[in-house]
């Protein structure tokens, strides 16, 4: 069966959300509720392909649950679920370890940036990571997956796995009287302007948990006073804001601000310097500041009130993953059979 309308996306708990967690995938979630099946996963198993604290991992799963409820995901009309509670995750990827190649690995570049020069000590799950990511998609036949930048070659690989499945057990899918095409070719669902939120410190650097400068990035966790304290200590450069895009080049920290007003205004950023362009940055900081209060204090607040309410969100992720539960064995019930286990 081929789900023409069906959306994927799962974030590693990782703990600490911030900023471009938010702007870059979170927030992307919220209007796709209006037009596909969403089934939106807290990737655990994902995590810890590098060590992680057992008592942080369960705070982090927690903590990125509470993020999609809170910035508008509706987990009853929607699947919000953390990944090892379904096992046919586990599953689906070990068939498809037998499926992808070794050299198709290799050539993965989050693999190579993240491994360096210490790639025989890395765990296999690293090194089998987009194996595990494609299962996640497929175990769903999932027909779209919201991607960014870095995530656009592994969804390449899931195409490459699903076509190669396909073709391999092209016999047996035939004879279980099956689609041809039996896992589909997941499409991307690019994202727009502003996917990569960069540090607030120095604008060549992508935001991130694990820069020692809490100044560099807002978390999703961060009050009111905190994010604007952190917007109007961002480094500038000393010229005003440009009437045009074209004058943002060379000034990465002036176009990454500016990028987040756009992001969280959903505006382009040729409407916002139409709006500030000439305008220093004594205007235009306190003016982004006020926005992203607006828009982040609220959803701090409830993330806050969810997290100290561990309960409900296990519930809320108990009762996701028994409606993905269902999903999944529909999917593995016929793959067992396809590739000739018996059960």
């Amino acid at each position: 069966m081929s789900i023409k309308n069906r959306v994927f996306s799962g974030i590693q708990p990782s703990g600490d959300l911030h900023l471009g967690n938010y702007l870059g995938a979170i927030r992307r979630f919220v209007p796709l509720q209006e037009t596909h099946e969403c089934i939106y996963c807290v990737v655990d198993m994902h995590a810890i392909t590098v060590w992680q604290d057992p008592d942080e991992l369960r705070r982090a799963t927690r903590e990125v649950a509470s993020a999609f409820i809170a910035a508008g995901i509706d987990p009853k009309a929607h699947i919000v679920f953390n990944q090892s509670q379904v096992i046919q995750h586990a599953e689906l990827a070990w068939v498809f370890n037998c499926i992808a190649r070794i050299g198709w690995m290799n050539r993965m570049t989050q693999f190579k940036d993240k491994a360096g020069k210490n790639s025989e000590n890395v765990s296999l799950g690293l090194l089998a990571y987009p194996s595990l990511m494609a299962a996640d998609i497929l175990l769903y036949k999932a027909s779209h997956v919201p991607v960014g930048d870095d995530q656009k070659q592994h969804l390449e690989l899931t195409r490459d796995i699903a076509a190669k499945f396909n073709n391999d057990y092209a016999a047996s899918i035939a004879a279980e009287g099956l689609a041809e095409e039996f896992f589909p070719l997941t499409e991307p669902l690019i994202a727009g302007p502003a996917t990569r939120i960069m540090s607030l410190r120095d604008g060549k650097k992508k935001m991130s948990k694990s820069d020692p400068s809490d100044a560099s990035r807002i978390s999703l966790l961060d009050d009111a006073d905190a994010i604007a304290k952190k917007i109007k200590r961002a480094t500038t450069d000393p010229e005003p804001l440009p009437s045009d895009e074209k004058g943002l080049e060379g000034r990465p920290e002036a176009d990454n601000l500016v990028g987040i007003y756009a992001a969280l205004s959903d505006k382009s950023k040729a409407d916002v310097l139409a709006e500030f362009g000439g305008a220093g940055w004594g205007v235009f900081k306190p003016a982004l500041a006020d926005l992203a209060v607006s828009v982040l204090a609220p959803m701090a607040g409830e993330m806050q009130r969810l997290i100290d309410d561990p309960e409900t969100i296990d519930a809320v992720l108990r009762e996701g993953a028994d409606r993905a539960r269902v999903l999944a064995e529909e999917t593995m019930t016929q793959v067992r059979r396809i590739v000739g286990f018996i059960r």
